[in-house]
Formats: C-alpha cells, sequence, structure tokens
C-alpha cells in the first residue's frame, strides 16, 4: 500500500520533475541555479512538491546540490550533449 502512494505521489509531481530537469539543462543560464530561483523559475508549483521532486531527482543522481544551489549532474549534462535527452 505504502508504495501505491509512492507512486500516486511520484506521478502527479512528475511535470514538477521535468520542469526542473528542463531548467537546469537550459542553454541561456549558468549551470547553477538558487534553489529560490528555481522555485521562482518555476511559477506557481507547490513549494512541497519541488522540495520532493528535488530530493527525488537528487537521489536518483539526475541532478546534485552544493548548499542552496541545483545543477544537472555531470551524468545528465552528458547524456544531454549526446543528444540522448529530448527536450
Amino acid at each position: 500500500m505504502q508504495d501505491q502512494t509512492k507512486q500516486i505521489s511520484g506521478d502527479r509531481d512528475r511535470p514538477v520533475e521535468r520542469a526542473i530537469v528542463l531548467q537546469a539543462l537550459r542553454d541561456d543560464h549558468d549551470d547553477d541555479w538558487a534553489r529560490v530561483e528555481l522555485a521562482a523559475e518555476l511559477g506557481g508549483a507547490d513549494p512541497i512538491a519541488i522540495r520532493e521532486a528535488l530530493t527525488r531527482l537528487e537521489g536518483e543522481g539526475v541532478i546534485e546540490f552544493a548548499g542552496e544551489t541545483v545543477r544537472a549532474s555531470r551524468a545528465t549534462v552528458r547524456l544531454h550533449d549526446l543528444e540522448m535527452i529530448a527536450i
């Protein structure tokens, strides 16, 4: 039952995760994003959903944290450079 709850939450927050990855890979911004700046860029997204999405993405190696700074992981950037991530 707990796995179902996690799955439902993950599916609901998928757009937030996608938005975070898209922002992290933008060509017109520095690699590093302040968490506050990232949240502002995501507009009306729920702050709790953003925090949970960031935690999941970090746990899966998609993004990295350095204090209050967020960036795409080296692996994510490399896959993007290889055009294996369709944006």
